[in-house]
């Protein structure tokens, strides 16, 4: 018999949203791991509240919130509100019920300064390498370096004389116009710069992310953001395997394309203690001579320089994730701390999504 045709479903739902949602659900494992980091984050989030007050939204639901945006590349948090009002799935990670009310946009413009100060997302990353299930998948002895160019939240109207001398036409006629970040810079966003990745690509206001990724699974084990000049990316490597050099206690590795292949930094980074698996970089210059590496055979004779090298391609597909899937291709955010904040969170949505399918296999 046909099935009567009724416009509106009963009026009260007695299943739970963790019975909606899949067991075999590839976010079951992931809303575990990020609930047992934010159980050990309990201590360092109180510290950022006063004891006293009108209580405010839990701290773990607005990072859970935050993830979730990642994961699925919502462009603003208007919008992950409004997923958030109607979306089951959404509801479950987050931990909110089906009838709680959803929280006013601004809820993570408030909040967000509140969890930098904090760091909050350095120590999320910290607690989630040091996870129980978690740290035997990492390398503590081999890593790759690389850095990827994030584009900024600026036009290039807004990139102006500092001096004032473009405000008359509002910054549109600047075609055929020297620009550069000494005598310019952003309105908007004065922290970005002016930058283009190779010769014959076009210059764009932007930052500068740089990732550490350990070499046995691929994860990403630190990531820092920096203004975008051309010696930013071995300046980052340097501060970042110094940390890691620290953390291990002895000697590391570190694999990284030919754009670090200068004396300078491969010096500094064997004084720190790392050796430099860096691709050798001996292309023809422009007056015709070969340009020489400063990587030699004390390097490139050992096995691990050449398994360093096949390793070292894997941190692009960090950056390549959150660029397609994450928040990572065009920040929505102004300063170089938001922006850092937000690009860190691309590096932990991107373990997240990978720790799972590491534990499974």
């Amino acid at each position: 018999m046909r099935g009567r045709f009724t416009d509106q479903g009963g009026l009260f739902s007695y299943i739970a949203p963790d019975k909606r949602v899949p067991a075999n659900h590839p976010l079951r494992k992931v809303r575990d791991l990020v609930r047992d980091v934010l159980s050990d984050l309990n201590r360092s989030l109180g510290k950022l509240y006063a004891s006293e007050g009108r209580p405010s939204i839990p701290p773990e639901q607005l990072l859970s919130a935050l993830l979730r945006q990642v994961f699925y590349g919502i462009r603003s948090e208007r919008q992950l509100m409004e997923q958030l009002d109607y979306n089951l799935l959404y509801r479950w990670f987050v931990g909110l019920s089906p009838d709680d009310p959803v929280w006013d946009p601004t809820t993570f413009t408030k909040n967000r300064e509140r969890l930098q100060n904090g760091e909050v997302f350095t120590k999320f990353m910290t607690r989630l390498l040091n996870h129980p299930q978690v740290k035997p998948l990492l390398s503590d002895e081999h890593f790759s370096v690389d850095g990827t160019l994030i584009e900024a939240w600026a036009s290039q109207k807004s990139f102006r004389p500092k001096d004032g001398s473009g405000d008359d036409d509002d910054g549109a006629n600047f075609h055929g116009q020297k620009r550069k970040n000494d005598t310019h810079a952003s309105t908007s966003d004065p922290d970005s710069r002016l930058y283009r990745k190779a010769a014959g690509r076009e210059a764009k206001l932007c930052y500068m992310g740089h990732a550490t990724m350990e070499n046995r699974n691929g994860l990403a084990v630190a990531g820092r953001v920096t203004h975008a000049n051309g010696t930013a990316e071995r300046r980052a490597s340097e501060t970042m395997l110094k940390a890691r050099r620290k953390a291990a206690a002895r000697r590391i590795t570190a694999g990284e394309d030919k754009a670090y292949d200068t004396a300078d930094h491969v010096a500094n980074l064997r004084a720190i203690g790392v050796t430099p698996h860096v691709t050798q970089n001996q292309a023809v210059t422009k007056t015709g001579k070969t340009r020489n590496s400063a990587i030699d055979e004390r390097t490139t004779r050992h096995p691990g320089y050449g398994m360093s090298q096949s390793r070292r391609a894997m941190v692009e597909c960090i950056f390549g994730w959150g660029k397609q899937h994450g928040t990572m291709r065009k920040t929505k955010h102004r300063g170089i701390a938001r922006v850092a904040a937000d690009f860190l969170l691309n590096l932990i949505a991107y373990n997240l999504i990978r720790i799972p399918k590491l534990l499974a296999a």
